[in-house]
């Protein structure tokens, strides 16, 4: 892509333009932060903490998109230093050396940290932690605002909140928030009792149960093509519309990390949650106003439409190694990670077919389809239309439109319609209709998913986070299946590494009714 049109990442500073258009956003949704805040993160030495968390805390503090007077505790087990913290996360904040101003301030982005070495489980490390805070509180002569954040296995997480409840909760008028990340239990029996033992420490507005895709600019997007628009609103329906696809695929595989992902597989990864929850925001009748519950209100209706997924609906897959592949990883198949049983039968690609039962979508199939180490590394809602009716051209030239909206990488949304082709005649083709963030928005910096859903966690605007409700339909439509998967030993179709997947995916989408044409060729706009 042309530097022209690449905008800015996460790790570059903000111009004076970005700087203004993001401030004014928050201002303009009310998120004005005010008194002194702690950001506690448990977990502070794993994989998350030094990849994600520590270098978005760092993006927002360089661009004073925190509150002012903000500290920072890390929490874990492993016996550190903040020095020793620090050379973890380092690397992965890009702070440019060349930039004496930039240097300086992430010294003072150092200097607010602080680390505590201390058990789960036991009270004595929380009771140091509270001390740290009314420390904080007695040199602000004011109570703090409290975000713990839980960068932390599952197993943990019951012993980690209940002692947060029992020592460190806020005083006064501030605020106690608890920021919890996925996996929420691992079927519906486990996610209800950590539900219920949430419920019976904190309210749902204090519970914050992250899904970073909820934080991506074209997810939040949907909510205003779809009803900020008068001439989609009117289309979206079963009169309309064929099919709707939602997809999520990684052109790489486990790397090593199969250990992990072979207790979850894809559906549990991918599908139950990130493509479950865009499915709903597509889906959903338009709410009463844009306020957090009555958005999620609508979802949870949607969720409630959806029967359990039956085997019969689904195709599942595992990737082998490609012999001619060029690269190592391209050779290597899934059971050949170290981490995995050689007997595994978890999958690493699925499509399922759901369907809304409601009066707006009866009879249009939803397909959720995710896959590592496919052909492409992409994800996207792809709203397929009926074919025009009383077709006057030469019969087949017509194809099905499509409203794509790309959620990564390079953000869009583009019309696939007809148009006619330029010369004589009424030769139809097919073109496009394009808004390319990188070209239409090209010096702007959008916010880093984590980056959106850390400030909104400070302002407690909970949109763009899962309630215990959601989380129960949605375990609810996948628990049958995954126990059937389970306990059948279910075997997926073999596909090649880079490929498109199981060719049974695609014949699965066109028996339910999508239309695979093959003849739309992208062309990038305005490329210089």
């Amino acid at each position: 892509m042309s530097d022209a049109l690449r905008r800015p990442s996460a790790s570059e500073p903000l111009s004076l333009e970005s700087v203004k258009f993001i401030l004014e956003s928050l201002h303009e949704s009310h998120r004005d932060f005010i008194g002194p805040h702690v950001f506690v993160l448990f977990g502070a030495s794993g994989d998350l903490a030094k990849k994600k968390i520590y270098p978005t805390l760092w993006w927002l503090f360089r661009d004073k998109l925190l509150p002012k007077d903000t500290l920072f505790i890390g929490y874990a087990r492993s016996d550190l230093t903040v020095p020793t913290l620090r050379e973890k996360f380092e690397k992965f904040c890009k702070v440019r050396t060349d930039d004496p101003e930039q240097k300086a301030a992430f010294e003072e982005f150092i200097k607010r940290n602080s680390y505590i070495k201390g058990q789960y489980d036991t009270d004595e490390g929380y009771e140091n932690v509270n001390t740290a805070i009314a420390q904080m509180e007695e040199l602000y002569k004011t109570p703090v605002k409290r975000l713990f954040y839980l960068a932390v296995p599952q197993n943990v997480f019951q012993p980690v909140t209940k002692l947060i409840k029992k020592h460190c909760m806020a005083t006064g008028d501030a605020w106690t928030r608890v920021v919890i990340e996925k996996p929420f239990g691992y079927d519906d029996v486990t996610s209800k009792a950590l539900s219920d033992h949430l419920a019976g420490l904190f309210t749902e507005e204090q519970i914050y149960r992250i899904d970073h895709y909820l934080g991506k600019e074209m997810v939040q997007n949907l909510v205003i093509l779809r009803f900020g628009n008068r001439f989609i609103s009117p289309s979206w329906n079963r009169d309309h519309i064929a099919a709707v696809t939602i997809s999520f695929k990684e052109d790489f595989g486990t790397q090593g990390r199969g250990g992990y992902f072979d207790n979850s597989g894809i559906i549990r990864d991918i599908m139950q949650n990130h493509l479950m929850q865009i499915l709903t925001l597509v889906a959903m009748e338009k709410p009463a106003t844009i306020n957090a519950e009555d958005i999620r209100n609508e979802k949870v209706k949607v969720l409630k439409c959806i029967k359990p997924v039956e085997l019969k609906d689904v195709v599942l897959g595992q990737y082998v190694g490609d012999p001619e592949s060029k690269t190592e990883d391209g050779r290597t198949g899934y059971l050949d990670d170290a981490g995995v049983p050689k007997d595994s039968v978890t999958p690493t690609f699925a499509t399922a077919l759901l369907r809304v039962n409601n009066e707006r979508w009866d009879g249009v199939p939803f397909f959720l389809r995710c896959g590592k180490a496919v052909n492409e590394r992409k994800a996207e809602v792809r709203i397929q239309y009926k074919d025009v009716a009383g077709d006057i051209f030469d019969k087949g030239k017509l194809k099905r439109d499509e409203l794509v909206i790309r959620v990564q990488p390079n953000e869009a949304v583009y019309m696939k319609l007809m148009t006619k082709k330029p010369g004589f005649g009424f030769d139809t083709e097919e073109c496009e209709l394009d808004l390319t963030y990188n070209s239409r928005y090209k010096d702007i910096r959008l916010p880093d998913a984590y980056e959106r859903l850390i400030c909104d966690v400070l302002s407690g605007f909970q949109y763009n986070f899962v309630r215990t409700d959601e989380l129960e339909h949605a375990w609810r439509i996948f628990t049958p299946l995954l126990k059937k998967i389970e306990n059948d030993r279910v075997k997926p179709i073999q596909y090649k590494f880079g490929s498109r997947g199981p060719e049974e995916s695609d014949q699965l989408m066109r028996d339910a009714g999508y239309v695979f044409s093959g003849t739309y060729k992208w062309n990038p706009p305005h490329k210089l």
